[in-house]
């Protein structure tokens, strides 16, 4: 048995890390086909204006006939708040008639599914970035018992840093009352760590890049075990929901 299908993933213009680390990851049968959203530095700001692109962009993935739309990048998915990462997935949907998802919304199905409602936050962001998403999970009922960043600015330096800043961060901001570790930013290097982590701290690891996978291949249908990522994907940890599309041979 053999399940095929598409992935339209919207990433920023500067990110040099999510298509291969989802390309490694995808199960075979499925592809990759990835449009851009322009920015070069995470602020604020420059999140906010990612979204002026965003129809364009999408309405470009879906004449490829993707099966789903992910929006692979954390912070314009959070960066409004309550509600925005799925003001976001209508606003694709709207625009393309393709079943949408993001980053965020994947992550928050994701702390369901495995039972996490406090967790600790690492990113590559500044302080005022990471407080943003700090902000909008503590909104969708995640405590935050403990946070910290790389502090990088600038998305190419970002997707310079070695995986291995991932791996000391995660570990610095494990506390006894997390019940998971989530590491943020679909630029920062994280993949390659994340069973590793795992095993050495004793509890689930959420990379939003592995949410991202994970988010859009269960929107598709999909269900399979996808080893060495961690335990969201080796164990295909996924909440009732209905498949969008089931190309399975």
């Amino acid at each position: 048995m053999s399940f095929t299908g598409r992935i339209g993933l919207l990433a920023p213009s500067s990110n040099t890390t999510v298509e291969p680390e989802f390309y490694r990851a995808l199960p075979e049968g499925v592809t990759l086909h990835v449009a851009r959203l322009p920015i070069t530095q995470v602020t604020p700001e420059s999140i906010g204006k990612m979204a002026d692109s965003l129809d364009v962009e999408s309405k470009l993935l879906a004449t490829a006939d993707v099966d789903v739309i992910i929006l692979g990048a954390t912070a314009p998915s959070f960066l409004k708040g309550l509600g925005y990462d799925r003001e976001v997935s209508e606003r694709i949907t709207r625009v393309t008639g393709k079943p949408a998802t993001t980053t965020s919304t994947a992550l928050l199905e994701a702390m369901k599914v495995l039972n996490v409602s406090r967790i600790a936050l690492g990113s590559a962001y500044s302080p005022t970035v990471n407080d943003i998403c700090a902000s909008f999970l503590e909104a969708n009922g995640v405590t935050v018992v403990a946070k910290d960043g790389m502090n990088v600015i600038d998305n190419l330096e970002i997707g310079r840093l070695d995986v291995q800043t991932a791996y000391d961060l995660g570990k610095k901001i494990n506390t006894p009352e997390a019940q998971a570790i989530v590491l943020a930013c679909t630029n920062w290097k994280t993949m390659a760590i994340v069973e590793r982590l795992e095993q050495d701290l004793g509890k689930p690891v959420l990379s939003t890049t592995q949410v991202s996978i994970w988010g859009a291949l269960k929107k598709m249908g999909y269900n399979g075990s996808i080893a060495g990522y961690g335990r969201l994907l080796r164990e295909w940890a996924s909440a009732p929901q209905q498949a969008t599309n089931k190309n399975i041979n």
